[in-house]
């Protein structure tokens, strides 16, 4: 499938003039309605991905409000978040087998959103989880880990509670936060918002490890007890180091 230069242009400023919410989308979809003739000439071509791919749109999002508004026409409401996720993860559960197919073919042709990256994040994340697990183990640091935290009924927990607090470059530490990616400032001030400073209210002072780097001027909070690390710590000091020093 083709656009002109017009056709684009024209998609494309639509798009700059719109916020990303579901309302907009459908907005999106209903302007430029070009899935279902696409797929009339060949139920087998890739249309739902070219499409997403000629506006510069994740082809996992332009997969979501196609199941949407289908699901909507079908069913005469709304579809659950629940539902659309279950489908997109699953697309044989898709009543119609073209589109079936064409969700198939955006999510696993997306290197950003959807589901299959979704799982690769959760593995790689699970991962460096296992990693500072292990790391505090060879330390020889007593820790809850979330799991046990939730069992006791905390609801946000940070990946590791340190059941006696070390000392990190003459800070002190109580909990330790993995993140198996590049901390940006997008993405940082998320987590501050929803995680971090959450942490800090229950839990005291802590440790982010941003196990992919992150821009060194958020690391702004050190006195107010959140410090950033792009590695496990090297120079922890413990309470049996420090009364064996004196």
């Amino acid at each position: 499938m083709k656009l002109s230069k017009a056709q684009y242009d024209e998609i494309a400023q639509f798009l700059g003039h719109v916020q990303p919410t579901r309302q907009s989308l459908r907005k999106l979809k209903k302007r430029f309605p070009r899935y279902l003739s696409g797929v009339v000439k060949n139920a087998g071509a890739p249309v739902l991905l070219e499409l997403a791919n000629e506006v510069d749109f994740a082809p996992s999002l332009m997969a979501r409000i196609v199941l949407e508004r289908f699901l909507q026409e079908q069913e005469g409401t709304i579809p659950s978040k629940t539902l659309i996720n279950s489908m997109l993860r699953d697309p044989s559960q898709i009543p119609d087998g073209v589109l079936a197919n064409q969700v198939y073919q955006c999510t696993v042709n997306d290197c950003c959103y959807g589901p299959l990256v979704d799982c690769i994040k959760h593995a790689i994340g699970h991962e460096h989880e296992v990693l500072l697990r292990e790391m505090l183990l060879e330390k020889n640091l007593s820790f809850l880990a979330e799991e046990q935290l939730r069992a006791k009924g905390y609801d946000k927990t940070p990946d590791f509670i340190l059941e006696v607090p070390v000392a990190v470059e003459g800070h002190i530490i109580h909990w330790i936060e993995s993140k198996a990616s590049f901390g940006d400032e997008c993405s940082h001030q998320a987590y501050l918002h929803d995680q971090f400073w959450s942490y800090w209210n229950r839990f005291g002072p802590g440790l982010v490890i941003y196990w992919y780097g992150f821009i060194e001027e958020l690391d702004c909070h050190r006195e107010r007890g959140i410090l950033l690390k792009d590695c496990f710590p090297t120079d922890i000091v413990t309470l049996r180091h420090s009364v064996a020093q004196h």
